[in-house]
């Protein structure tokens, strides 16, 4: 496996997939750049999910991470685009990924997204 940055995220086999039980990762070193002055964005993430078939390789996580430290992104977008990818790859029964922003002009942002499985997704406006 490669260690540098890519957006290929890694699945393995659920090995109790006829259970539910709760995975929790605590990513603290997430950077993007903002995209209005190019300064870095700094972010601890959280992701909280209940596998199905499919549970997150780790390491493709992390090198999924990295590949946004040179992208510009508002804290929302990047939130909902990393919890798009993370459904795709594993399709969980339930996900939750919590963005803690650092402070940026004094202001610290934390964006929380969810997916349920099953449920309707939302329509979004372009």
């Amino acid at each position: 496996m490669p260690s540098v940055p890519s957006r290929e995220l890694e699945v393995f086999a659920n090995p109790h997939p006829q259970r539910d039980y709760t995975i929790e990762m605590k990513i603290p070193e997430f950077t993007c750049l903002c995209p209005k002055t190019g300064q870095p964005d700094f972010a601890t993430l959280h992701v909280k999910y209940i596998p199905d078939l499919w549970c997150l390789e780790l390491k493709a996580l992390k090198l999924y991470c990295w590949s946004y430290r040179n992208e510009g992104a508002f804290h929302e977008a990047v939130t909902n685009q990393i919890l798009t990818d993370l459904v795709a790859a594993c399709a969980p029964r339930y996900l939750q990924l919590r963005a803690e922003f650092y402070v940026r002009g004094g202001i610290y942002t934390t964006v929380t997204a969810e997916y349920h499985q099953g449920e309707q997704k939302e329509q979004g406006q372009g």
